[in-house]
């Protein structure tokens, strides 16, 4: 039978959210979370972007050593030769190649530039040279789907799938569909070209999570495998993407889902906790009160018949207990003195603070190692270290030095040999470039009062 997986893209789509970021060494935690939750893969990075190779070979070598269970990590990337070459290059052998194949935006995003024979030409083209190469697997994303021409779609689908794809990504782009629109849709596509589909929906009507089960039970019923995408807490693109607690749970309690959406691979939901809120901490952004199964409000009663009732017997206002998802019934946190490391800590610190982690160095030399290893962590994460990143600092000190290197080290001599001299201190302006006024800027008059009132100099 059919079955349903999961494939994450936090460190994807999540990380492109406007005004949240993740550092390296957070994207590899939220990794290593996601392996041992039991997710079946990662979409963890951009490999044509430089500064995300020490990352990819970091996690590469991590997951050689078993770090995050046999999760597969992939990368994304446009449906163009020159990419899936280069992207090779990292190491990653697992992919999601991506073109638009809607009406709106070949026309108004290509500017007309491809017919739609050229966007499955290039697209074909692209695995072929990505498969050529020594890629694993090639998932194809067709962006827009659901604006999308349903025949030209399962054209598209059937031709890649002739070049190799593995499987072919609907994506609810714009959050359009609806679960009775996607389940038609995406079962015609299954049974056409024969290949498991996965649901890339995103929320902006706020019907992410919903489509991407109807979805895939509609994969499923044509006999194929479905893929539900997610994303932590629900972050990425706009409104973002579906919930992976929530889907999760959804399979698990909601009426008839666990029999119509069978998982393929056993997932741990009591890594939901720390997961969740490592997110929520590295990106700065609160879990909502009212979120699904990690919320504050999730188990919470106030309401005399709904307190009553929770009291007598939780399953009468409760589908699933609170321990399912790795949430204690208390949290202690010490309110007197407290001893930190980071960023400016010493060595007596860091000593005390990995002894209350049960961790205690063998030579003076590793604990100077690893101090100095916190201390760039801490600089780079801008944020107090948590104990599990302190502990994956003092285990793996070599991959961990390699997160915090961001330009590759090529990389960097070639940015100090084509440096021009205009650009090295006293940070001069070239010739012929004026300095940025305030006058220049188009603030309102109210904006521009303020501006003037606080001590900032532009270009002076």
């Amino acid at each position: 039978m059919a079955s349903v997986y999961l494939l994450d893209t936090t460190n994807r789509d999540g990380v492109q959210t406007a005004r949240i970021t993740l550092s390296k060494l957070q994207k590899t935690m939220v990794n290593i979370y996601l392996g041992q939750m039991g997710i079946h893969q990662s979409e963890m990075s951009f490999p044509f972007v430089r500064h995300e190779h020490n990352y990819i070979a970091a996690n590469l070598e991590l997951h050689a050593m078993g770090v995050m269970g046999d999760m597969v990590i992939s990368g994304w990337l446009r449906a163009q030769r020159q990419d899936a070459i280069f992207s090779l290059q990292t190491g990653l052998r697992d992919f999601d190649l991506s073109m638009s194949t809607s009406p709106q935006m070949m026309q108004h995003k290509f500017k007309g530039k491809y017919t739609p024979e050229q966007v499955i030409d290039i697209t074909v083209d692209a695995v072929r040279a990505a498969i050529e190469h020594g890629a694993r697997s090639i998932i194809v994303s067709a962006e827009d789907s659901s604006r999308s021409d349903l025949g030209f779609l399962i054209e598209f689908a059937q031709a890649v799938k002739a070049a190799g794809a593995c499987r072919l990504r609907y994506c609810d782009t714009l959050g359009y569909d609806t679960p009775a629109s996607i389940a038609p849709r995406v079962r015609a596509l299954a049974e056409k070209a024969q290949m498991p589909i996965e649901l890339h929906c995103h929320n902006d009507l706020g019907l992410a999570v919903a489509n991407s089960l109807a979805g895939a039970v509609a994969v499923i019923e044509a006999g194929q495998d479905a893929w539900i995408n997610t994303t932590v807490n629900g972050m990425g693109e706009r409104a973002g993407n579906a919930d992976l607690v929530s889907v999760l749970l959804a399979i698990e309690y909601a009426r008839d889902l666990r029999d119509q959406l069978p998982l393929g691979r056993p997932v741990d939901l009591r890594w939901a906790w720390t997961l969740c809120r490592y997110v929520a901490y590295s990106t700065g952004q609160k879990i909502p009160i009212n979120q699904p199964g990690v919320g504050a409000n999730a188990f919470a009663h106030e309401s005399g018949i709904h307190a009553d009732g929770a009291l007598k017997d939780r399953h009468n206002y409760e589908l699933f207990d609170f321990t399912a998802l790795g949430r204690p019934e208390f949290e202690l946190r010490p309110r007197g003195r407290i001893i930190t490391t980071g960023e400016f800590g010493g060595i007596a610190g860091l000593r005390h603070v990995y002894s209350e982690l049960g961790i205690e160095f063998e030579s003076e030399e590793e604990a100077r190692t690893i101090l100095e290893l916190v201390q760039l962590a801490n600089a780079h994460n801008q944020l107090p270290l948590l104990p599990d990143e302190l502990r994956f600092i003092a285990r793996f000190p070599a991959q961990a030095a390699r997160l915090l290197t961001v330009v590759p080290s090529e990389a960097a001599w070639q940015i100090v040999e084509h440096a021009r001299p205009e650009w090295t201190m006293p940070w001069e302006l070239p010739a012929g470039v004026k300095p940025l006024t305030l006058d220049a800027i188009p603030f309102s008059a109210r904006d521009k009062q303020h501006l003037l009132q606080q001590p900032r100099v532009l270009f002076e």
